[in-house]
């Protein structure tokens, strides 16, 4: 996929490179695969802002998308490749031998017409989904179960990929995009390749304006509100932090920079082989 540049004719222009799209398929989303997503900007069941810099947007439709891949041993023809507003991948729609249609994350090299299956007899090919412990050792893999059973949770992004390290007992150790080695259980399954779309990471918008049709408002500094408003609001001209040198912190007060949110005595901590900060 090749990114789309423009000729400088205006100034927003001039630094614009959106996705070309020359791989997708034209036409409509299939309607029974998808349903309206209701803005809420921002604000939880009781009105109350819960997530600020959201609202307005264009109207986006959600994909359904089959995270499971538990139809074993039936043939799958891919349909077409689509955008999906919702996520940063392409997604692919499968035909299954029984007639029924399902969407998947679009992984590279999936063509329209490619025949794709998953179960643990299926072929370690591109688009199959496989147990971690029937995938070729070093084999590019995404949508990866945690929980067997569960559905794809790790490696959905655009251009993101794992990779099957050894796998030694009940347990695959896989390297994840972050760069953190994992144990995961060797019957969760995972999808052959790389997530589609790469050139995703360099897109450059090119103007506010095109934010706003996402739904993302503006996002104001806590250093230029007043104290009211911020912790680190106020003083005298263009203070760092407000009057005094405070550390940065969220609205609410919490520091906002080198703070480790993630719990001590998490218990997963124990399938972490190797941290992704190798510190």
């Amino acid at each position: 996929m090749a990114l789309k540049t423009f000729r400088p004719i205006t100034p927003s222009l001039r630094f614009t490179e959106l996705n070309g799209f020359e791989e997708l398929t034209r036409g409509k989303p299939l309607k029974k695969l998808t349903e309206a997503r209701r803005k809420t900007g921002g604000r939880n069941n009781r009105g109350r802002l819960t997530s600020r810099h959201i609202g307005g947007g264009h109207k986006q439709r959600y994909r359904f998308i089959d995270f499971k891949r538990n139809k074993h041993g039936v043939k799958a023809v891919v349909e077409s490749i689509e955008y999906d507003p919702m996520r940063t991948a392409h997604i692919a729609l499968l035909k299954y031998a029984d007639g029924e249609q399902r969407y998947i994350i679009a992984p590279v090299g999936l063509v329209v017409g490619s025949s794709i299956s998953s179960g643990p007899d299926a072929e370690p090919i591109i688009g199959n989904a496989l147990p971690l412990d029937r995938i070729p050792l070093g084999a590019a893999i995404h949508n990866i179960e945690i929980i067997p059973g569960r559905g794809a949770q790790i490696g959905r992004t655009a251009g993101s990929s794992a990779t099957v390290m050894s796998v030694d007992g009940d347990y695959a150790q896989v390297r994840l995009p972050s760069g953190e080695i994992r144990k995961i259980f060797k019957t969760c399954y995972a999808t052959i390749g790389q997530v589609g779309n790469i050139e995703h990471e360099n897109i450059s918008l090119g103007k506010a304006g095109r934010s706003r049709w996402m739904g993302r408002r503006p996002h104001v500094r806590g250093m230029v509100m007043n104290p009211v408003d911020h912790p680190m609001g106020g003083g005298q001209g263009k203070s760092k932090g407000g009057g005094g040198r405070q550390h940065p912190v969220s609205p609410w007060g919490q520091p906002s920079k080198g703070l480790k949110t993630r719990p001590k005595y998490k218990p997963s901590n124990k399938f972490i082989v190797e941290r992704r900060n190798k510190k």
